[in-house]
């Protein structure tokens, strides 16, 4: 018997209820660039004028991240488009800009310009509107140079948020590298723990809130002119963060995921991942980290809405 994808968010993985109206979340589980760009399609009405596509284009040869030649050709349909990035809080092949350019031509990002947000430690302050704790976060300073946001996700594991979807997508990649970062992850920028001090990280619901407050942030500044888009494919229980060292997948590909609403996208992917029947690893990554808190968190800052109807493009 074919396994049948959720509709209406008839598995709601948060253990909550609800009626009303629905989100349209677009599907296909055919990973390529047509699907790619057929999805885009349906969801681009407000993308215009120069646009971001902020993508996660990971650590040095990390085996895992997006296939080049499906965003180069998806990007070249864009006109007056970039990636764009932040440097990384940590100590990798990314936190300085100088490091990070040489990541980006390693790993293939050569085929259009990469906007480093925060160079030369270039920041913008986004408020965050009635947020759960943060009333602004400093995100890399070129950010507020676009006039749309198209957010193109590698859906994944996360060490510390569980799972790394749209919300983490935004909500870490585009705060500054050394400021906003830190901001999200709730440390001290004048005092960060070492590489070898990763328990003194905050986890947990808090760490989910915060990143939430962040995504929050990025969503309004740009209204309706953003969207989102989620590859669920070689989904590690480990980010792309983690390079050639993330956990070989033990979860097959599932599919490609577009929409105009955050919270309904991430909260479809979450539900594909628990109704599938090799997700056992990636949901104990999701539930030992809380990761769930992420999506009760977006729906408490009325980020988007949790039931959705899941419509085939096939």
């Amino acid at each position: 018997m074919e396994r049948q994808a959720p509709v209406i968010g008839s598995k709601n993985v948060t253990g909550q209820n609800y009626q009303g109206s629905a989100a349209k979340v677009y599907f296909t589980d055919k990973i390529d660039t047509e699907h790619l760009i057929k999805l885009y399609k349906m969801i681009n009405e407000n993308i215009f004028g120069k646009v971001a596509i902020k993508l996660h284009t990971g650590e040095k040869n990390g085996p895992n991240i997006l296939p080049r030649d499906m965003v180069k050709a998806f990007q070249a349909q864009i006109p007056d488009s970039a990636i764009v990035e932040c440097n990384t809080l940590y100590h990798g092949d990314r936190y300085t800009t100088e490091d990070h350019r040489e990541t980006l031509k390693i790993n293939g990002w050569t085929f259009c310009p990469v906007d480093i947000m925060d160079e030369d430690e270039a920041t913008v302050d986004f408020p965050v509107n009635n947020g759960l704790h943060l009333k602004f976060v400093t995100m890399g300073g070129h950010l507020a140079d676009y006039d749309s946001l198209i957010v193109l996700t590698h859906f994944k594991g996360h060490t510390m948020g569980g799972f790394g979807g749209s919300i983490k997508n935004i909500g870490i990649g585009c705060a500054s590298g050394h400021v906003g970062k830190a901001q999200v992850h709730i440390l001290d920028v004048n005092n960060l723990p070492g590489d070898d001090e990763d328990d003194l990280w905050p986890e947990g619901e808090i760490f989910m809130e915060h990143m939430c407050d962040s995504a929050k942030a990025t969503c309004d500044h740009f209204g309706k002119h953003i969207i989102f888009i989620n590859v669920m494919r070689r989904m590690s229980v480990d980010c792309d963060c983690a390079g050639v060292e993330a956990e070989e997948p033990t979860i097959a590909d599932i599919g490609i995921l577009a929409s105009t609403d955050i919270l309904a996208i991430d909260q479809a992917c979450c539900d594909l991942v628990y109704s599938a029947p090799d997700g056992k690893d990636l949901i104990e990554r999701i539930k030992t980290r809380q990761g769930l808190r992420q999506l009760s968190a977006a729906r408490e800052l009325k980020m988007g809405n949790p039931q959705y109807e899941l419509i085939s493009v096939d």
